[in-house]
């Protein structure tokens, strides 16, 4: 069962990991504006080497800001709840840390999911008819890879199959 609980908690934090560096960068989507570079993530977009706050508030990028620090927070809650389930008190205890935890990364897959499908659909939507060459970038495929390690992190987390104490 600790290895699960171990296997399932190194997925999670590196899964925890990867949420919150493709959430604070800037590299999104790289496309050519006027035959200059330009590259935006969910906070920032930078265009010629110069960066800029994207003051707009505009729908799907709050939603997908929103949808990525829930993720975050539930991944960081379950870590937390994952760790607690390593205190021996009781074993039944112990399960029901490991159950929460596994739901916690459960929720934060749902997330991560919601945030990335909000992001692609109206990105390739948008930029797909705005600009010709543009492309997803480093960022947004590590919000991709974070979401299968919250997923492994919670397929790996045991849950109650047999009676406590046994």
């Amino acid at each position: 069962m600790y290895s699960f609980m171990a296997g399932g908690l190194f997925c999670a934090s590196v899964g925890n990991i990867l949420l919150v560096v493709c959430t604070a960068t800037d590299y999104w989507v790289q496309y050519r504006i006027q035959g200059a570079l330009a590259h935006q993530g969910l906070w920032r977009y930078c265009l010629a080497g110069k960066c800029y706050m994207q003051m707009e508030n505009i729908a799907y990028w709050n939603a997908t800001r929103a949808f990525m620090i829930l993720s975050a927070l539930s991944c960081f809650a379950g870590i937390i709840t994952g760790i607690l389930s390593f205190a021996h008190r009781s074993t039944s205890e112990r399960f029901n840390r490991a159950f929460a935890a596994g739901i916690m990364f459960f929720v934060s897959t749902l997330f991560v999911l919601l945030a990335m499908a909000v992001y692609t659909g109206v990105t390739v939507n948008f930029l797909g008819r705005r600009f010709g060459d543009w492309r997803f970038s480093w960022s947004y495929i590590l919000g991709w890879v974070a979401l299968l390690m919250t997923f492994f992190a919670a397929s790996e987390t045991p849950v109650m199959d047999q009676a406590p104490g046994k």
